[in-house]
């Protein structure tokens, strides 16, 4: 790459930065499903036309935002996993846990983009899946090791329930045993949950040290797991 190149590729990427900096400001201010190009393009000086070369669409855009959100909440979870990389499986499941809820209350806004109402009118490509399964594989890696390792502790599975939990095993997390990943899916649905409800306040006069809670109730979830 040239100088000239390079220098107009930095210029690039700082812009898309922007770009994308006001968006979040917009999508905080008014909700995703308010997020216009035209207003971005206001924002920061630029004529629409300019900004369509970066982003042809708003949904281009969104989708943008959109992964950059699950890879800040992935990056989050694998450096909490990596920091009690010697501890305990379930220690190492709740610190991941712990990390996905400071990370939903520290950045709110990009927590109810990826896991709060649906955008009217927006379908989220294929593109997004590498980023959103981040947070999921580091919580399969941590049952893997266990599995591979000290073991899993015994886990009920109904004889109904049996053959959906092998197809989930099979296309998930084919080296876990059946009744392992059912458990998994159950425990992941009840940890964005409980992140949830405590962000949009739906535990608003019920439970007040949110905190304490929250770590009693993924303790739970990494027993429920099969982790010791």
């Amino acid at each position: 790459m040239t100088t000239a190149q390079g220098a107009r590729a930095r210029a690039r990427n700082e812009v898309t930065a922007a770009i994308k900096e006001e968006a979040r400001r917009q999508v905080a201010a008014e909700g995703a499903a308010k997020l216009s190009l035209r207003a971005v393009a206001r924002e920061l000086g630029m004529v629409s036309s300019a900004l369509y070369r970066y982003f042809p669409s708003r949904d281009e855009l969104l989708t943008a935002l959109i992964i950059d959100a699950y890879d800040a909440l992935g990056a989050a979870a694998e450096k909490a996993r990596d920091i009690a990389a010697d501890a305990a499986p379930a220690a190492r499941f709740t610190a991941v846990c712990e990390a996905v809820r400071d990370w939903a209350l520290g950045h709110p806004h990009e927590y109810a983009l990826i896991y709060g109402s649906p955008v009217p009118g927006y379908a989220a490509p294929e593109t997004t899946i590498p980023s959103a399964a981040r947070t999921g594989l580091v919580l399969v890696g941590i049952v893997r090791d266990a599995h591979q390792g000290p073991g899993l502790a015994d886990l009920p599975l109904p004889d109904a329930l049996r053959p959906e939990a092998e197809r989930m095993a099979a296309e998930l997390a084919p080296d876990l045993p059946p009744e392992a990943a059912a458990a998994l899916i159950a425990a992941w649905a009840q940890l964005f949950g409980l992140v949830s409800f405590e962000l949009f306040g739906q535990f608003h006069k019920v439970v007040e040290d949110r905190e304490r809670f929250f770590r009693h109730a993924v303790t739970g979830l990494a027993r429920g797991v099969g982790l010791r």
